[in-house]
C-alpha cells in the first residue's frame, strides 16, 4: 500500500443507513455511489445494460416487490475518504439482520420523511444505536413534497427519540416552493433546481444573502431568516465531542430523489463521522483498530449471491489490523484454521476479488458451511471471541415440509443455508422430527419459501401454527417431557437446545407456577 497502515485505518468511514420503510434509503445510497464515482446513474451499475433496478436491491424478491430485505454492502472512495455504505432493510419484519449490521458500523445515518416524521421502525432502530452510543446524523428527506413544519420535526427528534438535535441547514419553503437550503455550517445558501456551483449563494457577516437575489423577496426567504435566528438563540450548540457519543445528532434537509442537498450532507458527515472504532471480546478487553494482528467477526451470511454458484458469502467487519488474501485465520469457536483466498468487496451484488484490506472495511469469505453469525475470525496467535451478536426470539411459527418428497435432499440443504443467514431459525419436535420455522414477522416466511423455490427448486408447504412465546430453558437437565403439553409444545432449536413453545403468555405463566425450578429464559 503507497500509505501507511495507520493513514489507510484512519481513511475508513463505515456506517449504516437506517429508517422506516419508503424513506427514501435505498435512493439516497443510489445517490451517494453516483457521487462516488460508482455509478454512472441511480438505478444502474457502471457497465451493466438490463434492469434499472436499484443498485443495492439485488435479490430477485427485491426486484420484484420493489423492497429491501438483505443488508447490502458498497464501498467508494470520496474527497480522499474509504466510505463503507450498509444500505439495511427498512422493513419491520427484517429488523434483526438491520441489528446485526448495525453492530458493523461505526456511525448511522438515519433517514427521516418530512411528511411522515418519526416513524415506528426508526424509533426501534434509532435505540439500537443509542444502546452502542454510535454517532446519529440524520437526514430528513423529500423537501420537494409537503411536509410537517421543520421546527415541529426538530422537537419530534428530541421528544420521541429523546436526542438533542442540531440543525447543519434550514428549509428554505417546501413542496413546490421549495427554493433550497440555508447552510448554517458552510454559511451560505444552496438553491434547489440550480445545477453546479451556481447553485451556491454568498451570505453576508449578518447571514444574510451578500448580493441582490430575487430570493429576497420571497416571504419563504425571510421565514427562513427568522427561524435561524431563532436556532442560533435557542437552539442546541454544536459540539462534535457529543456527536461522537451520539448525544446529539447533525440534522440535513432535503431530496434524496432530486439529489438536492446530498452532496452537501456527505461531504459534512464524512468530516465528523468517526474513523474506525475499537471493539470489546467477551471478557471487556477492547481491540483497537491500530492494533498489529488482523482480527474481525462475521455479522452476516448470505447463500446464493451469485445462483449460478450456488455460492455462500460471510460478511466479516475488520476490527483489527491488515487482511491480505492468502492468509491463514483462525475462528476459536471451531479451533479450526482457515485459508482465505476466495475474498471479495462489494458494490451490492458486483463482486471483485480483494488482495488487501484494513481496519474498519467490510469484505466477503467464500463459505462452504464452515462459518456462523457472530464467528471471530484472527490472523495471529490470539484466541477470543468478539461480545455476541443480537438474536432475536421469534414470535411466529410455521410447520414446513417439502410438496415433494424427493427433493427432501434439497429441501434439507435449503433450509440449513438460509437459517444459516440467520433470518429465520428452524425447531424440530422431539420424537415426530417435524421441521417448524420461527421468525420475526410474515415476510420473512414468504422471502423463504420463494428462495427456496427459486434457489434450491424446491417447493415447500407451510403451515401456519400461528404466534407462539418461545423460551429457552437455563437448567435443562430438569426438564421432563411430561412437563409438555397442548399449551406448551418443547421442541429442539438447530443447536440442540431445548425450547418451549408457549401458546401465550398466559399459558407461560401456568407452566412457572407449576415448575417453578425451571429457569426460562428470551432472546432478545
Amino acid at each position: 500500500m503507497e500509505h501507511s497502515i495507520t493513514d489507510e485505518i484512519n481513511a475508513r468511514r463505515t456506517f449504516a443507513i437506517i429508517s422506516h420503510p419508503d424513506a427514501g434509503k435505498t435512493t439516497i445510497t443510489e445517490k451517494l455511489l453516483y457521487f462516488g464515482g460508482a455509478i454512472r446513474d441511480a438505478g444502474t451499475v457502471k457497465g451493466r445494460k438490463t434492469g434499472k433496478y436499484a443498485t443495492s436491491d439485488w435479490m430477485e424478491i427485491e426486484k420484484q416487490r420493489g423492497i429491501s430485505v438483505t443488508s447490502s454492502v458498497m464501498q467508494f472512495d470520496y474527497d480522499g475518504k474509504k466510505v463503507n455504505i450498509l444500505d439495511t432493510p427498512g422493513h419491520e419484519d427484517f429488523s434483526e439482520d438491520t441489528y446485526r449490521t448495525l453492530m458493523a458500523v461505526d456511525a448511522a445515518v438515519m433517514m427521516i420523511d418530512v411528511a411522515r416524521g418519526v416513524e415506528p421502525q426508526t424509533i426501534k432502530l434509532f435505540k439500537v444505536c443509542r444502546m452502542r452510543g454510535i454517532p446519529i446524523f440524520t437526514f430528513i428527506n423529500k423537501m420537494d413534497r409537503q411536509g410537517k413544519e421543520p421546527l415541529d420535526l426538530m422537537e419530534e427528534l428530541e421528544e420521541v427519540l429523546g436526542i438533542e438535535s442540531y440543525a447543519m441547514n434550514w428549509p428554505i419553503g417546501m413542496g413546490k416552493e421549495f427554493l433550497g437550503i440555508y447552510d448554517r455550517f458552510n454559511n451560505r445558501i444552496e438553491q434547489a433546481r440550480v445545477e453546479g456551483e451556481d447553485r451556491f449563494l454568498a451570505l453576508n457577516e449578518d447571514g444574510e444573502l451578500a448580493d441582490t437575489h430575487p430570493m429576497m423577496d420571497s416571504s419563504y426567504y425571510d421565514q427562513a431568516l427568522e427561524d435561524i435566528m431563532l436556532l442560533n438563540e435557542a437552539g442546541n450548540e454544536f459540539s462534535e465531542e457529543r456527536v461522537a457519543k451520539g448525544e446529539l445528532t447533525p440534522v440535513f434537509f432535503g431530496s434524496a430523489l432530486t439529489n438536492f442537498g446530498v452532496q452537501t450532507f456527505l461531504e459534512t458527515f464524512l468530516q465528523f463521522a468517526p474513523r474506525p472504532q475499537a471493539r470489546l471480546t467477551t471478557e471487556e478487553e477492547a481491540i483497537n483498530p491500530h492494533e498489529e494482528e488482523f482480527s474481525g467477526f462475521i455479522f452476516k451470511i448470505q447463500a446464493n449471491m451469485n445462483p449460478a454458484h450456488r455460492d455462500r458469502i460471510a460478511f466479516v467487519r475488520i476490527v483489527s489490523g491488515a487482511f491480505n488474501r492468502g492468509m491463514t485465520v483462525t475462528v476459536p469457536r471451531l479451533s479450526r484454521s482457515f485459508k482465505l483466498t476466495q475474498t471479495t468487496q462489494f458494490l451490492a451484488d458486483d463482486r471483485e476479488t480483494v488482495n488487501e484490506a484494513v481496519a474498519g472495511d467490510i469484505i466477503g469469505l467464500h463459505d462452504t458451511g464452515n462459518y456462523q453469525i457472530g464467528d471471530t475470525v484472527i490472523g495471529g496467535k490470539s484466541s477470543f471471541s468478539f461480545a455476541a451478536l443480537p438474536q432475536f426470539t421469534p414470535e411466529l411459527f410455521v410447520r414446513v415440509t417439502a410438496k415433494n418428497v424427493m427433493k427432501s435432499k434439497h429441501f434439507h440443504k435449503g433450509i440449513l443455508q438460509l437459517v444459516q443467514e440467520g433470518a429465520i431459525q428452524y425447531y424440530r419436535t422431539l420424537h415426530t422430527e417435524e421441521l417448524l420455522l420461527g421468525a420475526v414477522g410474515q415476510l420473512q416466511f414468504e422471502v423463504f419459501e420463494h428462495r427456496m423455490k427459486n434457489e434450491y427448486n424446491v417447493e415447500v408447504q407451510m403451515e401456519n401454527i400461528g404466534s407462539k412465546v418461545a423460551r429457552w430453558i437455563h437448567n435443562e437437565a430438569d426438564v421432563k417431557e411430561s412437563m409438555a403439553g397442548q399449551r406448551a409444545m418443547l421442541v429442539k432449536d438447530r443447536y440442540d437446545k431445548l425450547v418451549f413453545l408457549f401458546e401465550n403468555d398466559f399459558a407461560m405463566r401456568w407452566f412457572h407456577d407449576r415448575n417453578p425450578e425451571i429457569e426460562l429464559y428470551s432472546l432478545l
